[in-house]
């Protein structure tokens, strides 16, 4: 699908049952969607070729991730990849009900847990990013699960999605655990998104939601591996030192400037000891960020430095 020989070596695993092949840290499209910082279409696209180019050829996108979904659109309509170089992971988003008006979508405050509303918006994001098919459709963050699993529900939809080949693999992207669990027993989930329960501050995900996906073969995606940034090792003298995870990622970052190594590489690396977890989106900027992150996983650290920073107890 993809030549990953290049500067980089960034690591690949097997999605569970999906049977893809996907980059330990897929590029979450938040990042040149404008969120961040503004993006634009031909940054957008220089981004998208370097990521495919260095072995990051996978893109997790929605459509609250500002216009990024429309920009890989555009990266796809002008030739500057070419779609079996990639793989989408997309989302339906309940709770953020979207209009098409012929060029992007539109906000609109209405929950739909339909599975028609499902169905025609997939049928949308399909044509805004100009492909046949998706890799992957998530439901995105539903803020309650037993709608989405109802008969005739937003689930129900995806099924027929997948049936018709629009979807190859289904499932949710949420946090809360028992979701996951309740998800997890329908016996159909293909893969799954977890976030910020999988990092340096705690690992939760592992004692229920981990065991579970595995014993299904879900492919798992691990969200905010890096805190949104926190665990990047920037200096954050000028945020809140009140706040916990500031003040403990403050001391992960002094205790990496002594040891001479890089917080946001034993950030990942951390969680790539995870072999439940398949990959770790980020969100990158630009170029530089996109690098970092690939350096991040390509080169190994000790056993050693790991273990001993997490002695630390932070």
């Amino acid at each position: 699908m993809v030549n990953t020989q290049s500067e980089f070596n960034v690591p690949r695993r097997r999605w569970g049952k999906s049977e893809l092949e996907i980059p330990v840290v897929p590029y979450g499209t938040q990042g040149f969607g404008n969120n961040f910082g503004p993006v634009s279409d031909e940054e957008a696209c220089q981004l998208i070729r370097r990521a495919v180019d260095i072995g990051i050829n996978h893109f997790d996108a929605a459509l609250c991730y500002g216009d990024s979904q429309r920009k890989l659109g555009v990266a796809i309509k002008n030739g500057t990849i070419r779609r079996e170089e990639i793989i989408i992971s997309v989302r339906v988003c309940c709770e953020r009900n979207y209009e098409w008006n012929g060029i992007d979508y539109t906000t609109v405050d209405v929950i739909d847990h339909s599975a028609n509303y499902a169905i025609a918006n997939i049928e949308k994001q399909l044509e805004l990013v100009g492909t046949d098919y998706f890799d992957v459709v998530f439901i995105h963050d539903p803020r309650e699960i037993d709608p989405t699993l109802a008969k005739n529900g937003t689930f129900t939809g995806l099924l027929e999605l997948k049936n018709r080949g629009l979807a190859r693999n289904i499932g949710f992207a949420m946090n809360p655990h028992d979701f996951h669990l309740q998800a997890i027993e329908t016996g159909d989930v293909d893969t799954l998104l977890t976030f910020n329960d999988y990092n340096l501050f705690g690992q939760s995900a592992a004692e229920s939601v981990l065991p579970a996906a595995a014993a299904q073969d879900i492919g798992i995606l691990n969200g905010w591996s890096i805190a949104r940034g926190l665990l990047t090792g920037i200096d954050l003298s000028e945020r809140d030192q009140e706040n916990p995870n500031i003040k403990k990622a403050t001391q992960m970052r002094h205790w990496c400037l002594d040891k001479g190594v890089n917080l946001l590489a034993v950030a990942l690396q951390f969680c790539l000891r995870e072999e439940r977890i398949h990959g770790n989106p980020i969100g990158s900027l630009n170029i530089e960020q996109l690098e970092m992150n690939a350096t991040a996983v390509s080169q190994p650290l000790p056993d050693e430095i790991i273990d001993e920073f997490i002695k630390q107890k932070f």
